[in-house]
């Protein structure tokens, strides 16, 4: 009976032992369970981000093609105006030009002696 009692102690350490290391893998695997949802958490806050980001570029994509757009709109107009002063230039010229022709037909009637 003597050695029960020293083996029974051993057993009862032993059981001690694997409860301590039971519960210290019991602390770690929770410890990892923690560190693997702070992963998660910020992983998907990092995916919202980076969404958020791919939208905002997404929307200065559209903004630019609209700067664009309105641009080539205003560059045509540029030369539609241009065009148009350019004919009221010359239809101008061409009333003043007519205009001194007759100045210089009323003259010559109304002076035959004045040749220019």
């Amino acid at each position: 009976m003597s050695d029960e009692k020293p083996q029974s102690e051993a057993d009862r350490v032993n059981a001690e032992e694997a409860r301590e290391d039971a519960e210290a893998a019991r602390k770690e695997a929770e410890q990892f369970r923690v560190l693997a949802e702070d992963a998660r958490v910020l992983r998907e806050r990092y995916r919202e981000e980076l969404e958020s980001v791919r939208q905002e570029r997404e929307a200065l994509r559209h903004v630019a093609e609209d700067a664009r757009q309105a641009a080539e709109e205003a560059r045509h107009a540029t030369i539609a105006s241009v065009a148009a002063t350019a004919d009221a230039l010359s239809t101008t010229l061409a009333q003043m030009q007519f205009l001194e022709e007759a100045r210089s037909i009323i003259k010559q009637v109304k002076n035959p002696d004045d040749v220019n």
